[in-house]
C-alpha cells in the first residue's frame, strides 16, 4: 500500500484507550480528561476487524498505544487476536510500565513481542512531579519483568525537556546495552506542551554534539524515524527521534487509530476522519474506503511553518 508520494505504508498505531494511571504534565491536563461513554470507545472486535483489514492493504506492522493500554479491559485477548494475524510480524506495545510487573509475561504469552516504556527522568522526585504522582520503582520493576519475560529488545521513550531532564542525558545513556535500547523524543508541541515555553524544547542535534564522545564514532544509521548510535562500552543503542528540527515526513510509514475511531494520517495535523461508521462494514469495504484516504495521506507536517495551527487534541486522546 503506497501513497501519492510512493511512501509504503506498513505501520499501525493503535490507541486502545485515552485514559491512563498516570498523568503526564505534557501528555493531559492537571485536572485529567473527561472519561468517554462506553458507545463513544471503540469496542475490541472493531480493532480486530480494522487491524484484518489493514493486513489487506500490506500493513505488517502494529503497536497498541493509550492512554495507559494496561488499563483497558481485554488488551490480553486483543493481544492474543492480533498475534494470530500471520501477516503481523512485529506487535508492541507503549507503556508507562508501571502496570508492567504484572502483565510482562501475559502479554508475551499472548503474542506481543516486544515493548516500549515512557520514562522521563531517574530522579523519583522529578517523576513524581512529571507524572503528577507516578512511583518510579514500579517502572523499573516492570522494566526487569520485561527483559525476564523476553520483550526484546525494550526500548526506553526519553521526551527531552530543556531545564527539567537534560541533566540526566548521560545517566539514560548509561542504561542502554544489550536488551535495552535508548531513544530520545523531541518535545512536540501538542495538546498541553502548545502552550508551553518554547525554552522547554532543546533539539536532539545539541545532545549529539554534547555527548558525541560517549559513542563510537560519528557514524549513525536510520531505523525508523530513530537516528541511531552505538555506545563505546558495551554496544548499547542510543537513538534520537527529530521530529521537529529534523523531521522525517519524506519516509513516514504509519498511520495512526484513536480509540475513539478517528483515522490520524498525520500525528501533527487536525484533520481526523470518523471510522467508526464504517467500521460496521465488511474488512473488504473496510480496506477499500481506507486505501483511498492513505493514497491522499499529506507530504509532510507544517510545524515549522509562521501559519501552524498547534494540534488541540491531547497525546493521551490520539495515542502515543
Amino acid at each position: 500500500m503506497r501513497d501519492q508520494y510512493n511512501r509504503e505504508i506498513n505501520y499501525l498505531r493503535l490507541s486502545v484507550t485515552d485514559l491512563c494511571n498516570l498523568k503526564c504534565q505534557y501528555c493531559m491536563p492537571a485536572d485529567g480528561v473527561v472519561k468517554k461513554s462506553h458507545n463513544e470507545i471503540l469496542r475490541m472486535e472493531s480493532y480486530v476487524k480494522f487491524v484484518n483489514a489493514m493486513t489487506r492493504l500490506g500493513v505488517n506492522k502494529v503497536r497498541l498505544t493509550g492512554g495507559e493500554p494496561l488499563v483497558r479491559n481485554g488488551i490480553l485477548d486483543l493481544v492474543k487476536a492480533i498475534g494470530k494475524m500471520s501477516a503481523v510480524k512485529d506487535l508492541s506495545m507503549t507503556t508507562n510500565g508501571v502496570l508492567l510487573k504484572e502483565y510482562a509475561f501475559k502479554l508475551k504469552d499472548a503474542g506481543l513481542n516486544r515493548i516500549n516504556i515512557s520514562l522521563d527522568t531517574l530522579n523519583n522526585t522529578k517523576y513524581k512531579k512529571i507524572t503528577r504522582g507516578g512511583d518510579l520503582g514500579s517502572v523499573f520493576e516492570g522494566i526487569a519483568a520485561a527483559k525476564e519475560a523476553g520483550l526484546l529488545p525494550i526500548k526506553i521513550n526519553v521526551v527531552v525537556i530543556n531545564h527539567f531532564n537534560t541533566d540526566e542525558i548521560k545517566e539514560f545513556i548509561g542504561l542502554a546495552c544489550e536488551d535495552v535500547e535508548v531513544r530520545f523524543i523531541e518535545l512536540m508541541p501538542i495538546g498541553e506542551v502548545a502552550s508551553w515555553n518554547k525554552h522547554k524544547f532543546i533539539s536532539n542535534q545539541i545532545l549529539i554534539d554534547r555527548y558525541m564522545d560517549l559513542f563510537e564514532s560519528n557514524e549513525s544509521t536510520y531505523n525508523g524515524p530513530a537516528e541511531y548510535f552505538m555506545k563505546k562500552d558495551n554496544k548499547g543503542k542510543i537513538g534520537f527521534i527529530s521530529s521537529i528540527s529534523e523531521h522525517f515526513c519524506k519516509d513516514c510509514n504509519r498511520i495512526r487509530m484513536t480509540a475513539d475511531g478517528k483515522l490520524k494520517l498525520c500525528l501533527h495535523s487536525n484533520r481526523e476522519i470518523d471510522l467508526k461508521e464504517i467500521l460496521e462494514h465488511d474488512e473488504d469495504k473496510i480496506a477499500t474506503y481506507i486505501e483511498d484516504l492513505i493514497f491522499r495521506k499529506p507530504d509532510h507536517h507544517h510545524i515549522n511553518d509562521t501559519e501552524y495551527i498547534p494540534v488541540l487534541r491531547n497525546m493521551i486522546g490520539i495515542g502515543g
